[in-house]
């Protein structure tokens, strides 16, 4: 049985697939069309994703949308596709796009806090 021709290099085997892929997944985009994916914003998708609608959707972005039946951060989305944060971004950005998600951004919070607060806490440190 003769090898294969690529195999004599280093950077390609069978290990080497996954190593590409985000790229190709992405279509090698990097920054997802909307940047408003913050880590612990929630994701669920919608009526329309659930209706079976978005024929033509990557694998990846079908995992996404089952694993969105019910809420879930877009980093535990992340852990649970075993992807990157960033490659999960864009691929919610093209799911928000074509409106199969919903996204439910963290509140803000209420600001800096009291002078009072601030007080206490270098007291406590020089209390150290």
């Amino acid at each position: 049985m003769r090898a294969e021709p690529w195999t004599d290099y280093a950077w390609v085997d069978r290990d080497a697939g996954p190593v590409v892929r985000p790229y190709a997944m992405t279509g090698g985009r990097v920054v997802p069309a909307s940047d408003r994916f913050d880590v612990v914003a929630m994701v669920v998708a919608n009526r329309a994703a659930l209706s079976g609608v978005g024929y033509g959707l990557q694998p990846e972005h079908r995992a996404i949308l089952a694993y969105a039946r019910e809420p879930l951060a877009v980093a535990e989305l992340a852990s649970h596709l075993d992807l990157a944060l960033g490659v999960v971004r864009v691929l919610l950005g093209d799911l928000l796009g074509q409106g199969l998600i919903e996204l439910y951004q963290p509140q803000a919070t209420g600001g800096l806090p009291s002078e009072s607060v601030l007080k206490a806490v270098i007291n406590g440190l020089r209390a150290l």
